[in-house]
């Protein structure tokens, strides 16, 4: 598939432009044992799909915390900030790819359930912030991943069509709200989601494990 003839592409965060998977497993890790609770099998999976205070409604009604919503998000963003900003890097080839998009003229547009103080710095860090031409977080949109509007919203604001627009994702309910907003869904394959793969290859367009099988 040549991406670079597509009018627009929208890419994931997590997983599938950066490396942070492992960042969010080991918050959730700490957060929760503060608390004497040990991490469901699922609760990463789940919380990956939403936002920040979508997750924290999920979180604080799940365990039953009764804690302050704003409280759990202040805990949560205290402890992601310091790795978005300094130490997270890219999965391997994306800025290769990106760059390459770039130069072909193609929309390059984000799509996370990542907050802007999170992103930003992220891809700024790894120099990469600049080839983009609009950043959509599902903040700013009803529903979360599993439903195509953070990628309609994307995609409205690069002028482009879901037809001309693929979107990258790493989790099989980001490819599924990429199929019902009639976008090219692309499958990021990485560990985090091994159990999944089966699911990815078989409803994605297309699958990868390394930038370099598309480049």
């Amino acid at each position: 598939m040549d991406f670079t003839k597509f009018g627009g592409i929208i890419f994931d965060l997590d997983g599938t432009l950066i490396e942070s998977n492992h960042v969010w497993h080991k918050i959730d890790v700490e957060f929760l044992g503060r608390r004497g609770i040990a991490v469901p099998e699922n609760y990463f999976k789940v919380v990956s799909t939403m936002n920040f205070e979508a997750a924290a409604i999920y979180t604080n009604e799940t365990f039953k915390l009764n804690e302050s919503f704003a409280d759990i998000q202040k805990e949560w963003y205290e402890m992601a900030i310091d790795e978005y900003s300094n130490k997270i890097g890219l999965v391997k080839g994306a800025d290769k790819f990106v760059e390459k998009l770039k130069s072909y003229g193609v929309k390059i547009a984000l799509a996370t359930a990542s907050s802007k103080d999170l992103y930003e710095p992220v891809l700024k860090h790894n120099e990469i912030y600049g080839y983009f031409d609009f950043f959509a977080s599902t903040e700013q949109v009803k529903r979360g991943k599993g439903y195509p509007d953070v990628y309609e919203f994307a995609c409205e604001n690069i002028g482009q069509k879901a037809s001309e627009c693929a979107v990258f994702e790493d989790i099989i309910e980001g490819i599924r709200g990429a199929k019902a907003g009639g976008f090219t869904a692309v499958a990021c394959l990485n560990n985090h989601y091994k159990n999944d793969w089966d699911k990815l290859k078989k409803e994605a367009d297309l699958s990868f494990s390394t930038y370099e099988e598309i480049f």
